[in-house]
């Protein structure tokens, strides 16, 4: 298991999907897991496979603040422990007999789980508690590539006027003008990069905007996009790394204008870009992300993917990735 992954945040759920007497299914690096909330309201994430005989937990029941297998009716209680087995009333499981956990924490009304110790916090939202913004969360958003290469696309301003043509990016508009880069103890960070965009915050007027990029973490991005009139739209976005080929998108998004345009419009123009994006991720050959820098070619403007990947290859990731170094 890559090491820089396994110790790291990863979205596995919306918060208002983990409900009080469900089990859910879901994902993360090849394992599967099941998630539920306990009557305390905290949220546990566990392997979804029963000790005893591998079953899925998922195909369960909860009863009374525990987990109850479907096979052979085994009970676990709220931290793992068997408490019971019906075929034998007076037996008392061993301590082994436990299902395994994982840490998980909600924040951003997101359900976060490590299948490690986690090194770092789960990045902020800066515009998370500012009353002039509106939010808007979209996703899940599934892909059948690396959740590398989702990132490096989302870094990525200069396939705008060709995949986003009349939204992000215009045909007659192609230049990537010069801009910098800069790595840090809290990851990569793109400076100043400024696009043309046809009609960027609903006013019929095409101007240049400033993107300023932040990646957080291997698979956590942010972007800041800044018109001249002074109109800000963020995004936060998180890729689960569900397999190394196939992972899933969350965005937060913020806006401080445009208050008057329902949520579902805003949430239904991101859906349309993610799935102009998506189709194309989903066509990589390789889908994992090369590290070795000679394996494709780059451009000028590539500088910020370069950074990233160079980053990625410092980290000693694997995952997902083409790592000639390991």
């Amino acid at each position: 298991m890559d090491p820089v992954l396994l110790n790291d945040w990863h979205v596995v759920a919306r918060s208002a999907d983990i409900k009080l007497g469900t089990l859910t299914k879901a994902r993360l690096l090849d394992i599967d897991l099941v998630m539920w909330r306990n009557s305390d309201g905290q949220i546990q994430v566990w392997q979804d496979r029963c000790p005893h005989r591998s079953i899925r937990l998922s195909e369960g029941q909860i009863v009374n603040d525990t987990v109850v297998c479907s096979y052979h009716g085994l009970v676990f209680d709220k931290v793992g422990h068997c408490i019971s087995a019906p075929a034998h009333p007076d037996y008392k499981p061993p301590k082994q007999a436990c299902v395994k956990t994982f840490k998980a924490q909600e924040k951003h009304e997101l359900v976060y789980a490590s299948l490690g110790e986690p090194v770092v916090d789960i990045p902020a939202f800066p515009e998370w508690k500012d009353p002039s913004y509106r939010l808007c969360l979209c996703g899940p958003y599934p892909c059948h590539t690396s959740g590398l290469r989702a990132i490096e696309n989302f870094l990525d301003v200069s396939h705008f006027p060709f995949v986003h043509s009349g939204t992000l990016g215009d045909s007659s508009q192609t230049a990537v003008e010069d801009y910098t880069v800069s790595v840090d103890n809290e990851g990569v960070a793109l400076h100043n990069v400024r696009v043309w965009q046809p009609d960027p915050d609903g006013q019929g007027q095409g101007e240049f905007v400033i993107y300023n990029y932040r990646v957080f973490r291997p698979l956590t991005a942010y972007f800041r996009k800044e018109t001249l009139t002074g109109n800000c739209l963020s995004i936060l976005f998180h890729v689960t790394p569900v397999a190394e080929e196939e992972c899933v998108g969350w965005m937060w998004i913020a806006m401080n204008y445009a208050h008057d345009i329902p949520i579902e419009a805003m949430e239904q123009f991101q859906n349309r870009l993610i799935s102009e994006d998506f189709v194309l991720l989903a066509s990589h050959n390789p889908k994992h992300l090369p590290l070795n820098m000679q394996m494709e070619f780059h451009l000028p403007c590539d500088r910020g993917s370069l950074a990233y990947r160079k980053w990625l290859k410092q980290l000693g990731l694997s995952y997902g990735a083409i790592n000639p170094s390991l």
